[in-house]
């Protein structure tokens, strides 16, 4: 048996911790010997839907009651999870039923699993010959043991931000799984016995699904969670699940806080308590320090301390963690000269009043190394930048690609991450950007990320919203444009004004101004599953005004 499902049975047996769902409204708490005990009968239905070990199988599911034990009871059958892209309210469905027919393929998914609120979709599943299986048709199976495992099966098959259409699947093994589950257990020192981790975090995504499902579940912690709607329709639904349950453990990405921040900057005293919080994880997408910083102000008076503020730094390819600060050190600023950064690449430490804020993501997860090479693949030295590389137990062996298994490591073992970054003398990570996604002009290197978060500044932008589209790539004369969602779209003059002081607050960031600007209404900028801005796609928004 492999060390994650040996560990996850005993947990099942010896642990008195469990899952809270049903937030808002009808809480429901199962101990994870509960939730076993329903994957036990699920297996059986798996067993009686023919799916056995090395099986893939999909799960479309949207609330965690039915994910955890589906999950689990796919494990048992020595299968593996892959968790499908979920439509909205603005999906069209025949786009939507096109692509996870694609995906559905390429992983030779022998099933998909079925649940709430998601029972609309069957037809159209049935209509592309998948075969579907109900989480109701599954509670209805027998009691049955699981298989045999081993440490190289796949586990989970993640789909990649921005898999639809032409999808990649990394394949992670259990041995990457238990890998990097006891790696954040370690360096964020998760005690099941006390931690409560609260989440709102969608499933299908690997830092919800790994990092606030599955590691809980695998470890027998408490976990209070919730879904990705219930936090949009009421964001103040965060912190008043922290301080109901006395959370100790959360995560999301910057986005969600800068909107907490607001809501808690308007919310009464003594509306929520967050002084029980101990680690609120910032990660998935790029770290804001005036995000954090607005965070730890108004979540003063709520009891938040500012220490427990942790800006980290993953991806699927790793499982998960990448990179982790230690607890209790807060939001660690690293000082260094714009000009240099840009020009020659280098990140030198500046006291001036000019110098650039760079988030540091903490060090290196145990057993698994770190290096930054240039274009050339060779090693750098502390803050030079570079691609950075990793290695590790926790790396992925491969893809699953449409024109079938990718490779993802040289034969050395490195995976290059795509990230452009570098290393601090102490060994922090900082992540200044993605390699597609550098825009370079006059030699300098400006990344998206500080064009972003210079107009996202802008007063009427909404927060999280703001893209730089890269144009004219490759060329002499190589530029970018901006977009911003605002809900003002339908005041001219407030459309104006935020156009106007986008391109002052840009060009006092970077000192380039912006080919064009455009200003849109909520919705207009394409995201991926798990909320991160598709820059290549959104190209399309701006025009060479």
């Amino acid at each position: 048996m492999s060390r994650f499902t040996e560990e996850m049975y005993a947990t099942a047996e010896s642990s008195g911790r469990g899952l809270v769902t049903g937030e808002p409204g009808t809480p429901l708490r199962q101990s994870w010997g509960d939730i076993h005990l329903i994957a036990r009968r699920m297996a059986g239905g798996l067993e009686a839907s023919g799916i056995g070990p090395g099986d893939a199988v999909g799960v479309l599911a949207g609330m965690p009651v039915d994910i955890a034990p589906s999950c689990q009871a796919i494990w048992m059958r020595g299968a593996s999870v892959t968790m499908l892209h979920q439509p909205t309210p603005r999906t069209d469905l025949g786009v939507w039923a096109r692509d996870t027919e694609v995906v559905v393929a390429m992983i030779e998914a022998h099933a998909v699993v079925l649940g709430a609120p998601f029972e609309a979709a069957a037809p159209l599943l049935a209509e592309r010959g998948i075969r579907v299986v109900t989480v109701d048709e599954l509670h209805a199976g027998r009691d049955l043991d699981p298989v045999e495992t081993g440490e190289s099966d796949i586990v989970v098959q993640q789909l990649t931000s921005g898999s639809t259409g032409s999808p990649k699947a990394v394949r992670l093994t259990h041995a990457n799984l238990h890998a990097n589950a006891c790696a954040m257990i370690e360096r964020l020192k998760i005690d099941p016995e006390q931690d409560v981790m609260i989440s709102w975090l969608p499933l299908f995504h690997d830092m919800g699904m790994i990092g606030f499902l599955t590691l809980p579940m695998l470890f027998g912690a408490d976990i209070v969670s919730t879904t990705p709607l219930d936090f949009l329709r009421a964001p103040l639904l965060w912190a008043e699940l922290i301080g109901k349950y006395r959370g100790t453990v959360t995560a999301a990405p910057n986005f969600a806080y800068s909107v907490l921040a607001r809501r808690l900057a308007q919310a009464e005293d003594g509306a929520v308590d967050l002084s029980t919080m101990r680690c609120m994880i910032n990660g998935a997408e790029p770290v804001d320090p005036d995000t954090l910083t607005a965070v730890a102000e108004a979540g003063a008076r709520f009891g938040l301390d500012p220490m427990a503020l942790a800006p980290v730094y993953g991806m699927a390819e790793v499982t998960l963690a990448v990179s982790l600060p230690e607890t209790g050190l807060g939001m660690v600023l690293d000082l260094v000269d714009p000009d240099l950064l840009e020009a020659m690449q280098h990140a030198v430490p500046s006291t001036k009043h000019n110098a650039r804020r760079m988030v540091t993501l903490g060090k290196m997860v145990p057993d698994l190394e770190g290096r930054v090479v240039d274009e050339e693949g060779r090693v750098l030295s502390a803050r030079n930048v570079g691609v950075i590389e990793v290695r590790g137990k926790a790396v992925t062996p491969g893809y699953l690609t449409v024109d079938g298994p990718r490779t993802a490591q040289d034969e050395e073992g490195w995976l290059g991450t795509g990230d452009v970054g570098y290393f601090t003398e102490d060994g922090l990570v900082v992540v200044c950007g993605r390699v597609k996604d550098v825009i370079i002009m006059g030699g300098r290197n400006i990344y998206p990320t500080d064009i972003e978060r210079a107009a996202s500044s802008v007063p009427g932008v909404r927060p999280g919203n703001a893209v730089a589209v890269r144009l004219d790539a490759g060329q002499k004369r190589e530029s970018f444009a901006v977009a911003v969602e605002t809900n003002a779209i339908d005041d001219p003059d407030e459309v104006k004004r935020i156009e106007h002081e986008i391109v002052h607050a840009v060009f006092s960031e970077v000192g380039v101004r912006p080919r064009t600007v455009a200003v849109l209404g909520p919705g207009s900028i394409p995201k991926t599953s798990s909320g991160k801005l598709r820059r290549g796609h959104s190209a399309t928004l701006v025009g060479d005004n």
